[in-house]
């Protein structure tokens, strides 16, 4: 197995492209407001994980704290927890209506809460594991996020395979946001097929399963899927999302006509 024997040029990596990418969510928050919706929140907020994580490592080599490589391999681990809860509230958005009233709310809060516990469950799990060792404990919060992480993925698929068939009823520039979306799921789905993996292998009693899940371990795993499964579809999903931010005049949209805003049924009132 060609294992990741220099993690520091891949931490290097991390750096050299998420401060960039940070910024660029900062300018993104910035442009489009916090009201307009949590996904381009979430989508800094990702950007900013990835980058204190990849600090975190980085330092790890020139420091003896432990805990240094500790939180950096938690947060690396967690994150797909922020890229899912970004794609949530782009979707969230689309169903915003012309006055700006996001629709659904409640639910989508429900959803979201249910990311911050696979992300909780995610991070401490590991962090645990890394100073305590695998428990029972530890196993199964583990096999929590693995689940809560699965549940989130099949609804943000279902959401946005609901809002195609009501593509007609949707603001014009919501639109090109769910393609944006939909050109970023297959990246997305291949990042959270990697989690889950790497998740299992975690999770993993000796001899239980015939495949080596020990390819997707982040430390000593296989750097060329680590690459191309988890780098590689994170920068894909960040780049989708921060084009359209920066092309798609979203605020136009609430400058519909009022003679015309009867044709949205996304606008109506809804719970």
């Amino acid at each position: 197995m060609d294992k990741i024997q220099s993690p520091i040029i891949l931490a290097a990596v991390k750096l050299a492209t998420y401060v960039p990418l940070s910024i660029v969510s900062f300018v993104i928050v910035f442009r489009h407001g916090i009201s307009r919706g949590d996904g381009w929140v979430l989508l800094s907020i990702f950007c900013i994980t990835q980058l204190v994580g990849g600090i975190l490592y980085f330092l790890s080599f020139f420091s003896s704290y432990t805990s240094l490589d500790n939180g950096a391999y938690a947060l690396e681990a967690s994150g797909l927890s922020p890229l899912l809860l970004c794609t949530l509230g782009l979707l969230h958005s689309i169903f915003q209506t012309p006055d700006g009233f996001l629709r659904y709310q409640a639910y989508f809060r429900l959803l979201q809460l249910l990311g911050t516990v696979a992300f909780c469950l995610n991070f401490f799990s590991i962090y645990f594991v890394m100073i305590k060792g695998t428990t029972s404990n530890t196993n199964a919060m583990v096999l929590a996020g693995v689940i809560l992480y699965a549940i989130l993925y099949i609804i943000l698929v279902g959401i946005c395979l609901y809002l195609w068939t009501q593509i007609r009823f949707v603001m014009r520039y919501r639109k090109q946001l769910l393609k944006a979306v939909s050109v970023a799921l297959p990246f997305l789905t291949v990042r959270t097929v990697y989690s889950v993996l790497f998740m299992l292998w975690m999770d993993r009693n000796p001899g239980s399963t015939p495949l080596d899940l020990g390819e997707f371990d982040l430390i000593e795993g296989n750097w060329q899927i680590y690459i191309a499964m988890k780098m590689l579809m994170e920068y894909a999903v960040v780049i989708i999302y921060s084009v359209a931010a920066f092309v798609l005049p979203l605020k136009k949209d609430y400058k519909i006509p009022e003679s015309y805003q009867d044709e949205y049924l996304l606008s109506r009132p809804h719970c």
